[in-house]
């Protein structure tokens, strides 16, 4: 029996209070003991619906680990858990906090924005958040842009957020996992393996990790000389819609001088990201900066520079047949890969299932182009896999199966401020 909305909308409330570690969330118990960079951002605007004060303070810890350099780190190890695996003993990254050694996409600008415009962000507060957007996205003009083809990058699949998504495999077979250290998974304890990443995948993942600690983390080396370097248009989609929520919140607080980062950079992302654009294709795909290879098929990372207001009018056409053929084949949308694919799988990770974040991000680029219709199927869709199955990680796109962990606070997040909606 489905859940009315009311019954969850309280669920969801339970959901943030019990991730709650008491100014920072975890993004469920057990299996993500520690604060995530892109989960927090998504967390505080669903804080903000019960409190603007727990919202901020979300942010704020997530830039607390924030690197001299400007990266905000994938995980902050705010406090010991030897349940995890790879915790901050293998990351070796010497940070206080401890943290991990790579980034993720750049939500937190697109979050600021959000609390911001609600009046629940304001004064020194909101100025000191935009700095630390600000210098995170100059970490990543620097160290994660291609300076030959502008394109944004991500050196380890984690910091695309879609750990296993098909197109990294090619990039991630080519790197040697001969040597890595024994280790012993924890994540596989906690959720059926079949809906995870495989173990020569998990291997490889280790060997990025201690490519990292070999060269001291040095992040320009990372992306100039490692080993994996894959254009992504997911990051780069993020990463220019965050540049322009940091242009128009600093320039209404008459911080002109962030405003002008953003134009400097702006310019150049914006040529990287339609660089990932593929004729072939019809769609924004990944690009091997090692190789020059691009992806094969349509990913939901696809859709998400609409939110980026870079989409013309011949791409949104093929952007919609796109959208259509896969609306046509899912029962739910959006896929994070396409069903057609030979390497799709509905219950694996990023290989198939749906990600109501995403969704959640694709349906607001939709919404801002006009396209209405496509926009409400997105959210329609989000809105009836939790009224089925509850607050998941992930869901199947062909059964709305609820796959991975379960009481997720990013899920619940975006049944608050997404999938809720005002209507029933």
């Amino acid at each position: 029996m489905m859940a009315s909305p009311a019954e969850r909308d309280t669920e969801a409330a339970a959901i943030l209070a019990a991730n709650d570690r008491g100014g920072f969330s975890v993004p469920t118990k057990g299996l993500y003991p520690f604060q995530w960079n892109w989960d927090s951002a998504f967390a505080a605007m669903g804080y903000a619906h019960a409190s603007g004060e727990r919202a901020v303070q979300e942010l704020q810890s997530l830039v607390a680990g924030q690197w001299p350099n400007g990266m905000i780190p994938h995980i902050i190890f705010h406090r010991p858990d030897p349940g995890y695996f790879p915790g901050p003993e293998v990351w070796e990254t010497a940070m206080t906090p401890p943290t991990s050694g790579i980034t993720q996409p750049p939500v937190l600008a697109i979050a600021i924005a959000a609390l911001a415009d609600r009046g629940v962000l304001a004064g020194e507060r909101l100025a000191d958040l935009l700095e630390a957007a600000d210098r995170s996205h100059a970490f990543f003009f620097e160290a994660r842009r291609d300076p030959a083809t502008n394109v944004v990058g991500v050196v380890h699949p984690w910091e695309s957020g879609r750990d296993n998504m098909p197109d990294w495999d090619d990039a991630l077979a080519a790197v040697d996992a001969s040597k890595v250290k024994p280790f012993v998974r924890r994540d596989t304890s906690h959720i059926d393996a079949a809906m995870r990443p495989t173990k020569e995948q998990y291997e490889r993942y280790i060997a990025l990790v201690e490519f990292g600690i070999a060269v001291g983390w040095d992040q320009r080396r990372i992306m100039v000389e490692g080993p994996f370097f894959v254009g992504d248009p997911g990051i780069a989609a993020v990463l220019v819609r965050a540049e322009r929520e940091l242009q128009r919140l600093a320039r209404t607080i008459g911080r002109d001088d962030l405003g002008g980062n953003v134009d400097v950079r702006l310019p150049a992302l914006c040529d990287g990201l339609e660089a990932l654009w593929s004729d072939a294709l019809g769609a924004y795909t990944t690009l091997d900066l090692r190789t020059g290879k691009r992806g094969e098929a349509v990913s939901s990372a696809s859709f998400l520079p609409f939110a980026a207001g870079v989409v013309d009018a011949a791409q949104t056409e093929r952007l919609n047949a796109h959208f259509d053929r896969l609306a046509a084949r899912c029962r739910y949308m959006v896929p994070s890969y396409d069903p057609d694919a030979p390497t799709f799988d509905e219950k694996r990770y990023w290989r198939g299932p749906v990600w109501l974040v995403v969704n959640w991000l694709i349906a607001l680029g939709l919404a801002e182009t006009g396209d209405a219709a496509r926009a409400e199927r997105v959210r329609g869709d989000s809105r009836a896999l939790v009224e089925a199955g509850g607050f998941y990680e992930y869901f199947s796109p062909l059964t709305g199966a609820p796959l991975g962990g379960a009481d997720f606070t990013w899920t619940a997040a975006a049944w608050l401020d997404f999938a809720r909606g005002t209507d029933g």
